[in-house]
């Protein structure tokens, strides 16, 4: 088998295919041209995605050429859910968010050197069809009963909202992206997530239809824990690309979290580590569990990947910082408030005794509790351990944004926020 689909096989980032050992003949021949689809239907991509982005880098680092689309015209339409009916966005936001979705995968792929991956977007020819070309040309080709059938749309059907035109016609403008693509670029692959198959043999049915050629589909899977559950979402909700709606700190401390039973799988998925680096990951995992080195290899590489590693660097500090390894006086203000955004919350004017900030921020039920545990040493202000309890917050205790950093023990931590 090819070398490239081994790899992906390995890190168990191939779902459903067409013909493997075709695909696998067709890469050992020479560059394949090959895409995926994102559509802007919010102005990030998520976590999600990066299981398609990894499959296209893997595939664009062995040579072949990538084509990342972005749906201006599908996001105007909305690919059918189990939800309901999507709202219809209006075209200049569908536009802004296409914009954000472009500038998202040009940091994700590489659009450099002699192999350098190409953005397209699907208004380019969708928009110039009229009603009866989109009719005549394209919707004679597909048999309502193959289109019925599909799983979302069968789904959909049985349930009280039902389905619209709109939404139902979806799957013919997937099938008419990757026709022209054929058309224009050669392209004769196509990538997507498990749940879009169906959309996906639309399309290599509709070149044969047209074109009489034969082309390859290949999904990715639906990640899950070793529970069976998805890999995925925070009480806050998804785990956005655009650090203005999830931040680098958030983004790493949730990688950094993965449980001992799925972080293998994860390395394998969400980053380009080494069989031999992941495999010493794993033996660690086994034999120093409390290290979580694995979590933070994971956390490390993939926040990298997305975020750069300038903004690694000061999550990895600032993690450091809060829980008392190095200075937190040293982390920008961002970086400390996307730090501390998660911690209980007070707030309080300079000249406050500190005892009574514990207080405040819940960490201590009352002063005289506060005062025994600061005679323990139990209590410290920005990593400094209180020792008077008569002190009370002055200027040189504020650290930028206006934010005071209380903490009891080890692993009990508020913050208090000068008024």
């Amino acid at each position: 088998m090819n070398e490239v689909l081994e790899e992906l096989q390995w890190r168990g980032l191939i779902a459903q295919h067409t013909d493997l050992d075709a695909l696998s003949d067709a890469l050992d021949e020479g560059p394949v041209t090959y895409y995926c689809g994102f559509d802007p239907t919010a102005p990030s991509l998520h976590h999600g995605h990066l299981v398609a982005v990894k499959v296209m880098r893997h595939l664009q680092m062995a040579g072949h050429k990538a084509l990342a689309l972005v749906g201006g015209a599908t996001g105007l339409i909305g690919d059918p859910r189990d939800k309901g009916e999507r709202t219809l966005n209006t075209k200049d936001v569908v536009a802004g968010w296409a914009e954000a979705l472009r500038s998202q995968l040009e940091s994700l792929l590489d659009f450099t050197g002699d192999n350098p991956a190409q953005i397209v977007n699907n208004l380019d020819w969708t928009e110039q069809l009229s009603a009866v070309d989109f009719l005549r040309d394209l919707g004679k080709n597909f048999r309502m009963g193959t289109m019925l059938s599909k799983d979302i749309v069968a789904r959909r059907l049985a349930s009280e909202e039902g389905i619209s035109f709109t939404e139902f016609s979806y799957q013919i403008l997937q099938a008419n992206d990757y026709l022209e693509l054929f058309r224009r670029y050669g392209c004769t692959l196509e990538l997507g997530g498990n749940d879009q198959w169906g959309n996906l043999i639309g399309g290599m049915d509709l070149i044969h239809k047209l074109e009489g050629e034969s082309v390859h589909v290949l999904t990715n899977p639906l990640i899950t824990k070793a529970d069976g559950t998805k890999f995925g979402k925070t009480e806050g909700g998804a785990i956005w690309l655009n650090p203005e709606m999830f931040s680098p700190y958030k983004f790493y401390q949730f990688w950094l979290n993965t449980a001992d039973e799925d972080v293998i799988h994860m390395l394998k998925v969400f980053t380009f580590l080494s069989r031999e680096e992941i495999e010493e990951l794993e033996v660690a995992v086994q034999e120093r569990p409390g290290a979580r080195e694995a979590q933070r290899a994971l956390a490390e590489a993939v926040t990298t990947w997305v975020h750069g590693a300038e903004a690694t660097e000061r999550v990895r500090n600032a993690s450091a910082a809060l829980f008392g390894r190095s200075d937190i006086a040293g982390l920008d203000e961002q970086t400390l408030r996307d730090a501390v955004a998660e911690l209980p919350q007070a707030e309080i004017s300079l000249g406050t005794p500190f005892v009574q900030a514990f207080v405040d921020a819940g960490l201590e039920k009352g002063l005289g509790a506060a005062r025994r545990t600061i005679a323990s040493g139990g209590l410290s202000v920005n990593n400094v351990k209180l020792t008077d309890n008569e002190l009370v917050c002055s200027d040189e205790h504020v650290l930028p944004g206006g934010i005071v950093l209380l903490r009891k023990g080890k692993k009990n931590l508020a913050v208090a926020y000068i008024k």
